[in-house]
């Protein structure tokens, strides 16, 4: 189950930020991710950090959702 919950986190990020490099580790609903694209270049890291927690919003929404926390979030230009 964790597995297929970092593959839906992994996708998600990929489908929204294009050529995006993603890395995801975690479980029990809390998650790191580690975001490397180009997409990031002339923005600050809250609006960095804004577009990959917009594109996994969808999975942190309602009761039982799968994605309780992202503890740790890393965005940076390749």
């Amino acid at each position: 189950m964790t597995a297929s919950i970092l593959d839906q986190l992994r996708t998600s990020i990929e489908e929204a930020i294009p050529g995006a490099t993603v890395q995801v580790d975690g479980g029990g609903g809390h998650y790191t991710l580690d975001v490397t694209s180009e997409a990031f270049e002339g923005k600050n890291r809250v609006q960095a950090q804004r577009l990959v927690l917009s594109s996994i919003a969808h999975l942190m929404k309602g009761e039982g959702a799968p994605v309780h926390a992202v503890d740790s979030l890393r965005t940076r230009t390749p």
